[in-house]
This record gives C-alpha cells, sequence and structure tokens, in this order.
C-alpha cells in the first residue's frame, strides 16, 4: 500500500503525471510481459544481406522478386496549371513587394509544384486499389446443381422420354399383397396405372395415386420378373393375376371387361417382345463373326482393363478407355476461375481508380451563372436621331448595374456589373457638340492578348507600384452585357437587383412622372427628349437613382436555377430608401404584393440568367485577365465579377492566384447642420486614390470605369440625390491597389453641390457653374502597418493644405478648416479583397518579426513565441486563405528553432497543430493534403545548423507527447498525426533528392541521431496507444493507422533493416492477453505495412545458408521456379530462423496464429490480413507475367499448412445453425429427408450401422464414427497430433470459441490458392518433408475443403444471406479496417463504400434489408463457381498425390490408413454434391482411381468397395440425367472391371456390394418408386448389352441377373410402402424379406439392422432384443 499512496502522491506535483503513469505501467507489463509476452524475433540485418548476397541475387532468374527497384522515389517538379491565358501575378508583383508577407504570398503563386513521386504506389494499398482489373470475373458460368433443381413432375417426364413411351395407361384396383391374408380378406385400392418401356427394353408397370400426381409412385411391377398374365375372375369382377418368377403374384381388376381384356393383351404383348429380346440377347453369341469368337479365349487371360474397354464398342466406354491421368488434367484446366475471384468480398467493393486523387490547389468557384443583359424598354419611347430615321427607342440614356443580395442574411453578396444597354444613337446624347466625351476620356491602344491588350494601367510605368498586368483590350470591355456570378451557398433567398440610374437632372419623383403618365404619349416623349438633350451635354458625368427592379435567382437551396422567372416590374426608386439595408427590406416586401405599395414605372428589363455551360470561352477575370479558353479575334467577352464569400471557413479556400483590389462605399453624409457652405444640396461625391498629400499630387488612374469610360480612370461619382443635404450612396468603386502599400496612400473624398438649373446667361461649357466645392474627406488605408477593411465615420474638412494626412482631427491644427466642428459627418466602408495582404492582426504581426528576425539576424525567442501564441487566436478563414503561405513560414521557423530555443520548435509545433485541427473540424483536411503533397519543400539548413525539418519536427513531437500538462494538444496530434508523419517523409525524400543522397546505401543515409529520434518517437507513441486507448479510442486509431503509413514510407527510403526494428518497437509493446481492441489496432497496424508496395523483396523469398555448390545448382533450368534444389530450401515451418529471414511473413504468421485463439473479431480481422494479402499478390500485375513468379511467392507462406494443420478441428466445423442448408444436395429424392441429412453428416460423423446395445435412444457409433476427418482420440496417431501444441506461443492449443465460417472459408481459400499456385515438384517435395501424421493433416484439409465449400443452393443462401454479410463485413469493423488501405483515408473511403460498379458489386452492405433477388442470384452464382473450383483444385492435387504416393497406398491391398484417407476425400466429392461440371470431372477421376488400384477395391478388405457402392448407387436416384449416367456407367465399370480382375470368372464382390447398399438405402425408403433409378438401372443393363467385348461372356446375363434381383427388391418394397403408416405390417414383410435373405449374411444384417432402426423409431424396445436375437 505505500507504494500506492506514494504513486498518488506524486501525481500532485506538475507535469509528472503522465511520467509516472507511464514508468508504473511499464512496470507492471514488464512483470506481466514475462509470462504474456509472445517472443520478439529479431529481423535480419536487411542492407547487409541483400549486399552480402548480391552475387545470389543478381543471378536469380526472378530478381525482380528479390530487389527494390532503383526508380522508385523520385522528384519531380510539375508546372501550375493556370487558368488565365497570361499569369495573374503582375511583372513587377516581386520586385514591387517590401513586406514579407506579399513576397512570400506571390513567391507562393508563382512557385511550381514539387512533387515526390512514389512509382509504384498504386500497389502499396488494400488489394481493391491496386491498378489492374487482375480478379474481376466478366461473365461467371451458370453451374447446375441438384439442390437447385426441382423435383417437378419428373416420374411423368421421364416416363414420357423413356424408350417407347407410354404404352398405356388408366385406372385399376390393386389388391395389397400379403401372404398371411386369404384372397377374399384382400383389399384393393383404386390407382392409376402406366405401361412404359425402359430403355434397356424391358417394360415396368408403375401406379400412382391419380394421374395428375406423378411425382410418387405408389408401387413399380417389372415385367422382365413376370411369367405370365391370366384373368381371374374369381378373386375379384374384372380381374388379372400377374405371376412373378418368385411364386407370387399381383393382383388388379379393370372397371370394365373391356378394359380388362385390353389391359392383359397390351401386358402379354409387353412380356412377349420382352421376352424374346432376351432370347436374342441369349442367341448373340453363336451368331458373332468369327473376329468376336475369339474373344472367348481371352477369358482368364489377363487382358488390360483399358484395353478390353477400348475394344467394347460402346462409345461411352470407348472415350473411357482413352482417359489417362494427363488427359483428365488437360480436361479440368478448361475455363477454370481464378479461386480469389470467386471470393465475395473481391467481387463486392472495387476501389481501384475511385480513391480520390489529391489535388493541386486551384481556384474554387460556387454555383457558376451567366447574366445576360438584352435591352431596357420603357414605355415612353421616341425618335431620337435627328437623321429622322424613325427608330423608336427610350428617349433617353439609362444606366444598369447588377448585383447579388442575400436576404437571409442581410447582404450584398456580389460586386457590381455595370451595363450599358443604350442603342448608340441615345448614347450619342452624353457627347457635346465638341466630340469631347463627358467622362474622362483616357485611353490606351495596343495588341496583345485577344486582339489587344497590354499593361493597362497607364500610370504603372511611373515607378507608383501599381501591377504591371496584361489585360484584354479596352474595346472588348467598352460595353460588356454579359457577367459571370459565383454563389457558394446557393438558396432561394438569393435575388439579383438591377438598379437604374439616368442623367442627374432633377428629383426622382418628378424625373419618372411623365414615364407613369400614359396621356398623349408623343408629346411627352418630345418634351422629355429636349430637356434630356440639354441635361447630357451640361451633366453628363453625374448620375441620378431612378429605378430598381429584381429577381430569385435560385428555386431551392440545390441550386436549381430559377429560368423562367422575369424581373418584377421596375420600381421607382424612392429617395429616402437608397441604402443596401433599404433594399433587403424591399426585396423581403415584394415577396408578398399584397403588402407591397410600390410605384412601377412601365416598362421592361431583358435579363436571361442561365448556368455556365463548361465550354464557355472568352471571360475575363474580375481584374481583365483573360481566362482559358480564349479565341483570337472575339468580338465580345463575359466578365467575371467577384464574389463577397461568408467569413466562414468552409466557405473559402486557399489562394492560388494574385488580386489585390480595393471596394470602396461611401455610404452618408450629414450636412443638414452645416454652415460652412451655402449651397450644399444636390451632393456629388467623386472618389479618387492617391499616393501623396503634396500639393499637387495627382490622383492615380486606378479605379475600373464604367462602361464607355476608360478600363481604368482616376476619378469615380457616385449618384446624386437632388435637393438632398444628408443623402444616402449606394455606388460601389472598385480600385486596383499597388503591389506595395505604405503610409501615403489613401482615399481622398471631394464632395460638390451640382447645380441643376442651367442659367440662360451662363455658357453650358464651363464647368465652374456645374461644380461647387463643398468639402473634403480622406482615409489612409494601412493602420499600423496593416491593411483596413471596416466601416468608418470621418470628419469632412472645408479646406484641403499640403500634408493632410498628418493631421489627427484636432482642431488646434489650424492649417485644417473642419466643418462642422470636425464632427464625424461623413460614413463610408471599404472592403479589401486581397491575396497578398494580411488583414488580420495576429498574422500581421507574426509576418512581421519573422522579417525582423530575417534583416537583422537576432531576434528574442520570447518575443517570437509570443507571436505564435497569439496566431492561435487567428480566425480559421484567414488561414484557410493563406494556408500554404503560412504553414511554409511555421515550418521554416521550426526547421531554424536553435536546440536551445528548443521552446520555439514546440510552441511552433502546437500552431501547426492549431490548424490541422481547425481544417479537420471544418473539412477542409484535403487543402492539408494537397499542401504536402504540392507545397512543402524541405528547408535547406541554415548555415552551421545541420537541422532538418523531418528531425526538428520528430524532436518537436516526442516533447509535446510528453508533456503532460495540457493532453487537448497532444491529443490533436495524435489524432492528426497523419499529416505530420507525411510530412516527414516528403522532407526525408526530399532532403535525399536534394544531396544525391539516394544514391548511397541506405544505412549512410540518414544521421545515427536521426535514427534514435525515431525510436524515441515511436517509444513516446506507444504509451498513447497500449494505455490510453480506452481513454482516447478515436486518437488511438489514427496514431496507430499513421504510424503504420510512416514506417512503411520508411521501408521506402531508409536502412529497411532499422524500419524493420521500428516495426519491432511497435509490436514488443503488446502482449498475449491484450483486450481485443488493441489487437485489432495491431492488425491494422500489420495490414498497413504488409500492404508496402515492395512487400515480396522485402521478405527476400529466396534460400538462406546454402553452400556454394547449391547456389551454382540454382541456375539449373528446372529448378527456376524455386529457391534452389527443392528439398534442400524448402522452409515450411515457422522457426526463429525462418521468421528473422522473412520478417513480415513470418511476423503476420506468428500473430495470425495467436489470433486464432482469440475471440471471433480479433480471428476474423487477422484471417481478413492474410487473406487480403494473398489476393493481394494474385492480383498484381507485376507478379503475373510468369507463372512461376506466384509459386516463388505462395513458397513463402508454406508455414501457413502447419498452422493449419494445428487448428484442423476447428476448421472442420459444420455450422450447424443452418441446418436447412446441411440437409444436403438431394433432398427432395427423400421423403423424410433423412438419408440426406446424414449424408453430409456422415462426413463428420458417419452412422454405418446400429449397435444393439443402443437401447437409452441414442446413436451409439462404430469405430470409424469420426469420420475421415478427425481421427479417433483414442489412437496414437490423433493423441500425437493433440500433443502438438503450437510453435507460435505456449498458449494451450484449441481455444474455447469455435472459428466462424468467415474464418474458416478464408483460411481454406488461402491453404487452396498456395496448393494450386506451387508447381508439382515442390508439392512432391513438401509431402516428401512431412511426417506421416501431417501428410494425414493434408488430406483432411483437402476435405474439409470440399464440406466447407459445399454448395447450399438457392433457397438456403437466401435464408443466410444476411447472417453472411454480417460475418463478412461485421459493421464495427468496417470503418477501422478500411482506413489503413492508404494514408488513413476513413472519411474517403468510407464516402465511396456504397458505390459500385458491376453487378458483381451489387451486394450492398444494407445488413438490415433483405437480399434482392438479383442478390441471391448473384451470391448463388459466386459459391457455385466456387464449389466447383475448389472441387477441381482438389482433383488437382489428390492426382498428383496418387502418383507419388501410388506404393504406399497399394500397401497391404489399400489396407492402410494413407489409402482410407484418399478414398474418404473421394467419397467426399459424391457426399457433398458437386455441379454438373464438375461431376464429370469427379467420375473422370474415379475411373482412374478404379483402374489405378484395383486391387484395394477387388483383393483387399471389403470395406472400400462397399463405401463406393453406395455413394455411387445413391448417386443414381439424383435429379440430374447427367448425374445418373455417370453414376450407372461407374457401377457397371465396377462390375466390369471386378469381372475382369477375377480373370472374367465373377464379380461377385461388386455384386454384393451392390445388393447389399440397395438394401441398406431401401431401408430409408429412398429408392422405391423412383422413376430415376429404374432409369439407372436400365442403363446399367444397356451398358451390358451392348458391350461387345463381353458379349461372348457370362458378365452381361449376370448384370441382368443382378437389376433383376434389384427389380424384385424394388417391388417388394413398394408393397412396403404401402403400409409404411402401418408399423407393424411394414416390419413382418422387412422380415419376410430378410429371410429370403437367408444364403446371404450381410443382406439378411442389413435388413435387419434396418427394421431395428424403424422399431427405435416407434419406440419398440422389446422387437429390437427380439430382432438381435434372429441375427
Amino acid at each position: 500500500m505505500s507504494e500506492v499512496r506514494k504513486f498518488t502522491k506524486r501525481l500532485s506535483k506538475p507535469g509528472t503525471a503522465a511520467e509516472v503513469r507511464q514508468s508504473v505501467s511499464e512496470a507492471v507489463r514488464s512483470s506481466v510481459d514475462l509470462v504474456e509476452q509472445p517472443k520478439i524475433i529479431e529481423p535480419l540485418d536487411y542492407e547487409a544481406v541483400v549486399f552480402q548476397r548480391k552475387a545470389q541475387i543478381h543471378s536469380d532468374p526472378h530478381r525482380d522478386l528479390l530487389l527494390c527497384p532503383v526508380d522508385d522515389v523520385s522528384e519531380a517538379q510539375i508546372a501550375r496549371q493556370r487558368r488565365t491565358v497570361v499569369p495573374s501575378v503582375p511583372q513587377n508583383a516581386e520586385w514591387e513587394a517590401r513586406s514579407l508577407f506579399a513576397k512570400e504570398c506571390i513567391k507562393m503563386y508563382n512557385t511550381d509544384w514539387h512533387v515526390i513521386n512514389y512509382k509504384y504506389e498504386a500497389y502499396s494499398g488494400d488489394f481493391r486499389m491496386l491498378p489492374s482489373k487482375g480478379l474481376k470475373t466478366d461473365k461467371l458460368p451458370a453451374h447446375l446443381f441438384e439442390i437447385d433443381e426441382d423435383a417437378k413432375d419428373e416420374d411423368s417426364a421421364s416416363l414420357c422420354s423413356q424408350r417407347g413411351g407410354i404404352m398405356k395407361q388408366g385406372w385399376l384396383q390393386k389388391a395389397n399383397i400379403n401372404s398371411s391374408l386369404s384372397v377374399s380378406m384382400r383389399v384393393f385400392k383404386r390407382r392409376y396405372f402406366y405401361l412404359s418401356q425402359l430403355p434397356d427394353g424391358s417394360y415396368i408397370l408403375n401406379s400412382y395415386k391419380d394421374e395428375k400426381n406423378c411425382k410418387e409412385t405408389k408401387g413399380s411391377i417389372y415385367l422382365d420378373s413376370c411369367i405370365d398374365i391370366v384373368q381371374s375372375p374369381k378373386m375379384r369382377r374384372n380381374g388379372f393375376e400377374l405371376k412373378m418368377q418368385d411364386r407370387y403374384s399381383h393382383f388388379l381388376a379393370a372397371d370394365s371387361e373391356a378394359e380388362m381384356e385390353e389391359w392383359v393383351a397390351t401386358l402379354k404383348l409387353a412380356l412377349q417382345s420382352s421376352t424374346e429380346a432376351i432370347q436374342d440377347k441369349r442367341n448373340g453369341p453363336e451368331t458373332l463373326d468369327c473376329a468376336l469368337d475369339d474373344d472367348t479365349s481371352s477369358q482368364g487371360r489377363g487382358e488390360s482393363l483399358l484395353e478390353s474397354l477400348g475394344r467394347s464398342l460402346h462409345p461411352e466406354l470407348m472415350k473411357y478407355a482413352r482417359e489417362t491421368d494427363q488427359l483428365n488434367k488437360i480436361n479440368r484446366n478448361e475455363g477454370r476461375q481464378k479461386l480469389f475471384s470467386l471470393d465475395p468480398e473481391t467481387q463486392r467493393l472495387d476501389f481501384s481508380g475511385i480513391e480520390p486523387d489529391v489535388k493541386p490547389f486551384e481556384e474554387r468557384f460556387g454555383r457558376r451563372i451567366v447574366v445576360s443583359c438584352h435591352d431596357l424598354t420603357f414605355s415612353l419611347q421616341g425618335c431620337v436621331s435627328d437623321k429622322g430615321d424613325s427608330v423608336l427607342t427610350n428617349v433617353e440614356p439609362f444606366f444598369i448595374s447588377l448585383a447579388l443580395f442575400d436576404v437571409s442574411k442581410s447582404c450584398k453578396i456580389s460586386a457590381d456589373f455595370h451595363v450599358d444597354l443604350n442603342p448608340p444613337c441615345v448614347r450619342e446624347m452624353l457627347t457635346d457638340t465638341s466630340g469631347q466625351v463627358s467622362p474622362s476620356s483616357d485611353s490606351e491602344g495596343g495588341g496583345g492578348v485577344g486582339g489587344g491588350g497590354v499593361v493597362v494601367n497607364g500610370d504603372s510605368a511611373k515607378g507608383n507600384g501599381l501591377p504591371a498586368l496584361q489585360r484584354v483590350a479596352e474595346a472588348l470591355l467598352r460595353f460588356p452585357t454579359q457577367g459571370i456570378f459565383s454563389v457558394t451557398n446557393p438558396h432561394a433567398d438569393i435575388f439579383l437587383v438591377a438598379r437604374i440610374e439616368k442623367v442627374l437632372q432633377n428629383g426622382i419623383t418628378h424625373s419618372a412622372e411623365p414615364y407613369i403618365k400614359t396621356s398623349d404619349i408623343n408629346k411627352t416623349a418630345q418634351k422629355v427628349l429636349k430637356a434630356a438633350k440639354q441635361t447630357c451635354q451640361r451633366l453628363a458625368q453625374y448620375r441620378m437613382p431612378f429605378a430598381w427592379a429584381a429577381k430569385q435567382v435560385f428555386k431551392d437551396a440545390q441550386g436549381s436555377l430559377d429560368m423562367d422567372g422575369k424581373f418584377s416590374p421596375l420600381h421607382r426608386q424612392d429617395s429616402s430608401k437608397i441604402s443596401t439595408d433599404d433594399i433587403i427590406k424591399l426585396l423581403a416586401d415584394i415577396r408578398k404584393p399584397e403588402k407591397s405599395k410600390l410605384q412601377i414605372i412601365p416598362g421592361q428589363l431583358n435579363v436571361t440568367i442561365e448556368c455556365v455551360p463548361p465550354d464557355f470561352s472568352n471571360t475575363v477575370t474580375s481584374s481583365y485577365v483573360p481566362a482559358k479558353p480564349f479565341e483570337d479575334g472575339c468580338e465580345r467577352v463575359s466578365m467575371e465579377i467577384e464574389e463577397f464569400l461568408p467569413e466562414e471557413a468552409k466557405y473559402n479556400y486557399p489562394f492560388t492566384t494574385y488580386k489585390n483590389q480595393l471596394y470602396v462605399y461611401p455610404l452618408q453624409l450629414k450636412y443638414d447642420n452645416q454652415k460652412t457652405f451655402t449651397k450644399a444640396r444636390n451632393i456629388a461625391v467623386c472618389i479618387q486614390f492617391r499616393d501623396s498629400d503634396d500639393d499637387g499630387a495627382a490622383p492615380l488612374k486606378c479605379i475600373y470605369g464604367k462602361p464607355g469610360d476608360s478600363l481604368f480612370t482616376s476619378s469615380a461619382y457616385a449618384a446624386v440625390l437632388h435637393h438632398n443635404q444628408s443623402p444616402e450612396f449606394y455606388d460601389e468603386v472598385k480600385i486596383e491597389l499597388p503591389v506595395h502599400m505604405h503610409e501615403k496612400h489613401h482615399i481622398l473624398f471631394t464632395f460638390y453641390h451640382i447645380s441643376c438649373e442651367s442659367s440662360s446667361k451662363a455658357s453650358s461649357k464651363k464647368r465652374e457653374g456645374v461644380e461647387s466645392l463643398v468639402g473634403y474627406s480622406w482615409i489612409p488605408l494601412l493602420k499600423d502597418g496593416r491593411m483596413q477593411s471596416v466601416e468608418l465615420p470621418l470628419p469632412v474638412a472645408a479646406t484641403l493644405p499640403a500634408g493632410y494626412l498628418c493631421q489627427d482631427g484636432k482642431k488646434s491644427q489650424s492649417d485644417i478648416k473642419w466643418v462642422d466642428n470636425a464632427k464625424t459627418l461623413f460614413k463610408v466602408r471599404i472592403h479589401a479583397t486581397s491575396t497578398i495582404n494580411a488583414r488580420d492582426l495576429y498574422l500581421h504581426q507574426f509576418f512581421q518579426h519573422c522579417q525582423l528576425m530575417k534583416s537583422t539576424s537576432e531576434g528574442n525567442p520570447a518575443e517570437l513565441i509570443k507571436f505564435l501564441k497569439c496566431l492561435h487566436a487567428t480566425e480559421t478563414h484567414v488561414i484557410v486563405n493563406f494556408l500554404p503561405t503560412v504553414l511554409m513560414q511555421l515550418f521554416e521557423v521550426l526547421t531554424a528553432a536553435t536546440k536551445e530555443a528548443h521552446d520555439i520548435a514546440v510552441n511552433c509545433l502546437r500552431v501547426i497543430i492549431h490548424i490541422v485541427s481547425k481544417c479537420h473540424e471544418e473539412g477542409l483536411e484535403h487543402y492539408l493534403r494537397s499542401f504536402i503533397k504540392y507545397v512543402f519543400v524541405t528547408m535547406n539548413p541554415a548555415t552551421g545548423i545541420p537541422a532538418t525539418t523531418h528531425e526538428v519536427l520528430a524532436l518537436a513531437m516526442i516533447a509535446t507527447l510528453k508533456q503532460t500538462a495540457d493532453y487537448n494538444i497532444s491529443n490533436k496530434l495524435l489524432k492528426y498525426s497523419w499529416f505530420f508523419f507525411e510530412t516527414m517523409v516528403k522532407s526525408m525524400a526530399q532532403y535525399l533528392q536534394e544531396g544525391n543522397r539516394m544514391k548511397m546505401p541506405r544505412a549512410q543515409r540518414f544521421p545515427d541521431s536521426f535514427h534514435q529520434t525515431l525510436q524515441s518517437l515511436v517509444l513516446s507513441i506507444m504509451p498513447h496507444i497500449t494505455i490510453r486507448h480506452t481513454e482516447i479510442p478515436e486518437e488511438a486509431r489514427s496514431i496507430n493507422l499513421s504510424l503504420a503509413n510512416f514506417i512503411k514510407r520508411c521501408l521506402t527510403v531508409m536502412n529497411r533493416g532499422f524500419a524493420f526494428g521500428l516495426v519491432n518497437h511497435y509490436m514488443c509493446h503488446f502482449g498475449l492477453k491484450d483486450p481485443k481492441v488493441l489487437t485489432e489496432m495491431k492488425f491494422d497496424f500489420l495490414m498497413s505495412v504488409c500492404n508496402h508496395e515492395h512487400f515480396i523483396p522485402l521478405n527476400l523469398p529466396m534460400a538462406f545458408g546454402r553452400t556454394k555448390l547449391q547456389r551454382v545448382q540454382d541456375l539449373i533450368p528446372y529448378a527456376t521456379e524455386l529457391f534452389g534444389p527443392v528439398e534442400q530450401s524448402l522452409e515450411f515451418s515457422l522457426t526463429e530462423e525462418y521468421c528473422r529471414n522473412h520478417f513480415l511473413v513470418g511476423l503476420l504468421l506468428r500473430e495470425v496464429a495467436e489470433a486464432l485463439q482469440q475471440g471471433p473479431d480479433v480471428r476474423q480481422l487477422a484471417v481478413t490480413v492474410l487473406k487480403n494479402l494473398l489476393i493481394k499478390h494474385a492480383m498484381d500485375d507485376r507478379y503475373t507475367t510468369f507463372k512461376n513468379q506466384q509459386a516463388r511467392i505462395c513458397l513463402l507462406y508454406l508455414p501457413l499448412f502447419e498452422l493449419l494443420y494445428q487448428n484442423l478441428k476447428q476448421l472442420s466445423t459444420v455450422q450447424h445453425t443452418s441446418s436447412p442448408v446441411l440437409n444436403g444436395s438431394r433432398d427432395d429424392l427423400i421423403s423424410v429427408g433423412s438419408m440426406e441429412s446424414r449424408r453430409i453428416s456422415t462426413i463428420v460423423d458417419k452412422e454405418h450401422a446400429l449397435p444393439l446395445n443402443a437401447l437409452n435412444g441414442h446413436i451409439v457409433r462404430r469405430e470409424d464414427s469420426r469420420g475421415s476427418l478427425f481421427m479417433d482420440p483414442g489412437t496414437p496417431d490423433s493423441a500425437e497430433l493433440q500433443r502438438r501444441g503450437s510453435t507460435m506461443s505456449s498458449s494451450p492449443m484449441p481455444p474455447v470459441g469455435r472459428l466462424g465460417q468467415y474464418e474458416i472459408k478464408g483460411l481454406l481459400l488461402s491453404f487452396l490458392h498456395i496448393i494450386k499456385t506451387l508447381s508439382e515438384d515442390t508439392l512432391n517435395a513438401y509431402w516428401n518433408k512431412l511426417n506421416p501424421q501431417d501428410i494425414m493433416n493434408f488430406l483432411s484439409l483437402l476435405e474439409t475443403c470440399l464440406v466447407q465449400f459445399r454448395y447450399i443452393g438457392k433457397r438456403n443462401i437466401g435464408r443466410s444471406q444476411e447472417t453472411c454479410m454480417s460475418k463478412l463485413f461485421p459493421l464495427d469493423r468496417k470503418a477501422q479496417t478500411m482506413p489503413a488501405m492508404r494514408c488513413n483515408r476513413a472519411s474517403l473511403m468510407q464516402t465511396k463504400m456504397q458505390q459500385f460498379s458491376t453487378m458483381e458489386a451489387s451486394l450492398t452492405l444494407n445488413i438490415g434489408v433483405g437480399p434482392s433477388e438479383a442478390e441471391i442470384h448473384h451470391q448463388a452464382l459466386l459459391e457455385g463457381n466456387a464449389s466447383a473450383e475448389v472441387c477441381l483444385s482438389v482433383l488437382d492435387v489428390l492426382s498428383l498425390f496418387g502418383q507419388c504416393f501410388k506404393t504406399q497406398l497399394l500397401d497391404s491391398d489399400g489396407h492402410n490408413p494413407l489409402m482410407k484417407k484418399v478414398f474418404d476425400v473421394y467419397l467426399t466429392f459424391l457426399k457433398v454434391g458437386q455441379s454438373e461440371a464438375a461431376l464429370r470431372h469427379v467420375f473422370a477421376s474415379l475411373r482412374a482411381f478404379i483402374n489405378k488400384f484395383p486391387s484395394v477395391l477387388f483383393k483387399g478388405r471389403v470395406t472400400l468397395c462397399e463405401a463406393l457402392c453406395c455413394e455411387v448407387l445413391k448417386c443414381c436416384v439424383s435429379k440430374l440425367a447427367s448425374l445418373r449416367a455417370e453414376a450407372s456407367a461407374l457401377l457397371y465399370l465396377l462390375m466390369r472391371n471386378n469381372y475382369e480382375y477375377t480373370k472374367r470368372k465373377t464379380f461377385l464382390r461388386t455384386h454384393l456390394q451392390i445388393i447389399i447398399a440397395v438394401s441398406q438405402l431401401i431401408s430409408d425408403v429412398a429408392l422405391t418408386g423412383s422413376s430415376r433409378f429404374q432409369e439407372s438401372l436400365s442403363i446399367i443393363n444397356n451398358f451390358a448389352n451392348s458391350d461387345k467385348a463381353m458379349k461372348s461372356t457370362a458378365f452381361p446375363s449376370e448384370v441382368k441377373g443382378l437389376t433383376k434381383r434389384i427389380r424384385t427388391v424394388l417391388m417388394a418394397t413398394a408393397q412396403m410402402k404401402e403400409h409404411e403408416k402401418d408399423p407393424e405390417m411394414l416390419l413382418d414383410l422387412q422380415y419376410s424379406l430378410a429371410r429370403s435373405y437367408a444364403s446371404t449374411p450381410e443382406l439378411r444384417r442389413t435388413w435387419l439392422d434396418s427394421m431395428a432402426r424403424a422399431h427405435l423409431k416407434n419406440g419398440d424396445l422389446s422387437e429390437i432384443s427380439w430382432k438381435n436375437q434372429s441375427r
């Protein structure tokens, strides 16, 4: 307890809590880890090994699997893609800029992108992200399975398809036969009968309950057992009797005498033809030609079985005679599928090509719309021209300005677009008689872009800092009519507002009256025209408000354009409601017409709004720079209008182009109380931009002109309100600012009283009579060296002395005379849109201090830290705007920080963490990715300071992670660690490129200090994962994946042995008893590292520790695929040496082995990692050129087999949860489904017989009850297997939980892929190295594969689909495993998870929704193909195994465990139900087996022959005609080969086993009444009849005798079926049949066993014991 008290006391000390916690936890862990820690195996020194084995590697034919390519990493400069035809940065910008911030911004916009290319990066993700579509199957073939076949009217269908068709059908009465009943007591039942001919020529009489239901026969009478047909009227009226060979009869009766006679005649005819046919066959040998007579001499000659078949002249038998192992192999290889392509996961999601690329920074626009202005027409029209061409137009000029307003946010969201739609004749009114244009007539010519345009700022050459920029020709912009607006946040409250102005004349009401009046239009028009001409000559440059109109832009928040809507009517402008706020209120009102009382001026504004089409050309930016595409010689251009973005980070983007403009808005002048000027009513404001306050200083020509003016003018006027002493203004003046701003730059406002009344005496040309000066005001642009963007109240001065800027506005300053005692009478707002000026105070101060430090080479660290801390307060949207510039500056400060000034680096990192965190919070992390990929450049270390960005950054990260005072910062660092790791990686790569260090040996590329720093970094990270993961789960996962990706990159650029060491540093922090979440993180880490693009070379798939002679043998051509001589080099066990030499594979396999002992989630993840890695190798197009490459890769995974052997019991688990699935492949055949369910379950538990001590109601298994998958626990071999613990850890082998279907199938797919890919030589060598028990395990695995990949049928797939999906993609795992694919792009990947490209991808992850028909069909298609492919793969391996181990298999005539195991695998093919296509190959293999091992079946113990007969006989009842044909042929061949093997004496063994099997199956009521079985027997007879090679022997008649015997049993059994519901009667019949087998003990025992089962079912225990005595 004292220790605990000390611990808690120390926690009170500041800053030590985490340190103490860490040390204590490490102490605890180290004590526990003695037991729990898996052994850490040190990796090989990769670089040293590669160097030492240089000759071996270079002489290797597959050295591409051993060497990482030298061109892996390269640096490239990508030219910055400009949107404009010419650069947006003025030519003079770089030398004009003075402030560090402006310089860095300009440099940023001019610099090309710096990119590090990883040539093979596309291969560094999950298999779904590979560039090739290696495993995509275009169209899967449909496989036919018996389980999917409906039992439609098969009997009637097969009856109709039989050789002679239906000879006769109709109703008859049938008597039940029982010898104990007298004829008089016989019960007759009415049945519908069909008489038909079987394929072998014999006849059969089937009875059914009614004529419609022909599925189930109620009995069959084979006429080849019938001796005679006689009428028996004594027994029943119209009755007749069918006398059978074994002294019993069938009694039938017709409804009428005529029918009876017809039936008897037909049956006699059938009987006669059948007898004649048999007679012909018997006489056959006598009529054979002499050539065939020679065959008789071949009896007992021991002729080859295949030779004999070849001479049979039966096409099928001759085809079988030509079969060889090689031919079978070629046939199996036709049209094969890749195993992994059938895995649902490879089909479901395809990520290739859809991972979002990291794009360079670019200008971002919102929803772009093009506004086209066509015309403005008022009702008042007249003829303006003196020429008398009588064209009606407006009678005076009007001027339009359009802008967007957001009513919901009460603001203007775009700049003004000025349009002059006046016809030329009206425009001429603005020019007075002398030809002088009333606005300033500054104009510039010159050629250039698009037919004109050079440097347009006329003053820019005078050294005043104005930007020297190439713009379009002035002529193109003289009268623009198309404007392009951008709306970042479209919604229904955005309006396009048009303000209409005219030349200043009078009050608005007075001026509008003639337009509203409707009487005598012509007279009014002439009157207005006359007044307008006078006004235009005198006051052309002054405007007055006249009207306004508005239009809703979007219908909804989705940005659907309201293209149909027209502009509102033209409303007369109210002089008291003229400001922006007033307009917004009016816009709200016009939505409610009932409230609106606005006066309307008759007229129409014709403006259209459309979306900007993708190929829109000939546009200019808001700075008049032409944008691509721009045609030479175009006649008109569209002008982009500046959007005013909300000051929210999500709407902003990093600037990429130069823009430096100022918008000036005069708002209001309050002159109602001033006494300085006598006349100040019609007040005009003149705005100028000046760079000096000296006497005679001229304004700069940098104000954007209006239509008809020059592009740039030196002054602009606001609209004048007539007779208003306190006017409001709404005008917008746009100014192009100089690159460098100084203290003297200011805006000067000059106020004039405009005299509207023209004096008859005064000359109209004299301006003095028009303007009267009534004051000045000014606003300096810089405040404390920083640009202002504010609304300001200003005083007004009556005079303007030189040096007025120095005056601070105090009254004591005598040289300035202020109006109204220097009260703030004038209100103005200025808004800067600059991409080179920092308006934010903290940003400005930081850059200012950096500039000071650079210029003076000295700086106060404390001061710098203060400014760094202040940066946390900078608004996010400002940071986003200048993101690349700010981050580059911070990294520069970070790198320059000396070790003494360590606090600077830490504080710098904290600011970067803050910025990165803010970007993530706003969903803008893609900008960070773009920054790293394209912008970041590692700093050149200053002279004498060898520090590099990556090393300083790593040190700062370590310091931050160790700080305990502020967990908030360290948590953010963990959460967004990907940014810092990727920055380090780029810095490392650039550092290598820069000094040509990439060509140095990897061990010398980085200094030891950096290696130590990285080790410290990993150690400082690990407690946050292993200890704090419950406290910060999201952060722990993030840092875990970021660290994995970082180490993955280290493997590309650093000493690989050192990087392996980092992996080990990571792994040693995990124990065997870690919580699930930690183990999952460990596998996420492993998955990411193992996805390295050069994973194969990193594992060095080559032989180690071999002699020189052996290395020389490598060059022998036949061994090129292998590591060398096979026996020497095979590494198939997870030894320490293997794990050291093949580090990552060894590590992964050891971890998978441990994981299989844990919970389902961990197991699934482990299997997923392993399987996905193998899928990736199989799909990787770099390794698919030569087959040997894949084989070589698979050799790396041989130790997986040992792992599977140790988990064999778990892998063999049959999922009993899905019982409907297990009811096998032929469930419709069996009335109670018992046979088929047993058919599958016998693979795990074989029920061959019922020992009679099973009186407790439970079935006791025989000695082979464990089946072929498990050894009997009592046998020495299995005891040894159980003793063999896992070589991977000391934990006990069998885990508590079973493996789930997902893990089982994943592991078995991996196993099958490996054995399918390895060469035959390798497999042979591998088997030769295995101990006998592992060979048995290997065969058990093959058998397990067949069971686990069996096809379960569409019905069951539909039922189990939901559980399958949840297994494949557990919801809680989905989000965790996906990000590990590459760069932890969790959010990006998951947004793509729902995108599927093909039908294969139709299986979605909507687990709650039931699967659709298409999904079930596709899943069935996949499972069917998988089952078929697994079947063929196992056949391939079995065939090879049989060739390699033929001698061992023949030991003791096949009575050995190895043969039993191989034979069990063969039988499993038949038990689990294969596809029709696969079964052809299965039967071909079985035929090969019979030919290869005849002694095993016909000489050795009877068990194998018994089992084979039983399984093949079951296939004779299949719904698939092809399977019945194959099974019948195999049975015939079995009999024939048996006959040949005994030198043509007998086939007694097969005969006997077939009869026993029939008896066994009949006891389960499986074969009775099935026309399918009848057909199979006929096929066997046909083979016997047409086998020419056997004509001269007794063989055909023996076969015929066998089939007749079977039919007799079937007929007897049919009678039993009649008494199915009368158990005693049924058992009496069975007993009498058993008595008839008195000569054959095996048959008698079979029947007694089946009766015992029936009694057990009925609970008649005394009867069972009686039967026991009968035996």
